[in-house]
């Protein structure tokens, strides 16, 4: 069986005629070719399908596609400003060689853009515990929490910017 699934993604509208069986995992890479999304452990414990729904950070390979009928989806394709400028979580992450292989970066950013939603000056436990379901198997978990820090820093000095413009 097949379903009609309307949804914002990356902010552009989409709409979509998907299995009604079929991953958000399946859709976003087969659909809509966005391979920022991984396809890993399939059960949602290493954290590589990572994305999020209204805010959210959910793994793509649980969720069911028309399950999203409706909802703002953001990848790690999303992130990026005018013209490919990196989001400041992005550009941290470089910047503290916040990866190694790269395979759970987008899962690690997005799940920093939500923690830095939620928190935003977050102490390394909490990130640590924020982002305990993603899993990077090359152990950069240190360079991970600088640029988790890092970022958190940013944002705080940018909010303040914008609050008052004299700064």
């Amino acid at each position: 069986m097949e379903r009609s699934v309307a949804f914002r993604l990356n902010g552009e509208p989409t709409e979509l005629t998907v299995a009604t069986d079929a991953t958000l995992l399946e859709v976003l890479r087969d659909a809509c070719g966005l391979t920022s999304v991984r396809s890993t452990c399939g059960i949602g414990i290493c954290g590589a399908c990572t994305v999020l729904v209204d805010g959210a950070p959910l793994s793509a390979c649980l969720l069911l596609a028309p399950l999203v009928d409706g909802a703002t989806v953001e990848t790690v394709e999303g992130l990026s400003g005018d013209e490919g400028a990196l989001d400041p979580i992005q550009q941290a992450f470089v910047e503290r060689m916040g990866f190694q292989c790269s395979y759970c970066t987008p899962g690690m950013i997005l799940g920093t853009k939500a923690l830095l939603t939620e928190n935003p000056d977050p102490t390394p436990a909490e990130v640590a515990a924020y982002l305990a379901g993603n899993l990077c198997r090359c152990g950069s978990y240190p360079q991970i929490t600088e640029a988790v820090l890092l970022a958190a820093a940013r944002l705080r000095e940018a909010g303040r910017a914008a609050a008052d413009p004299s700064l």
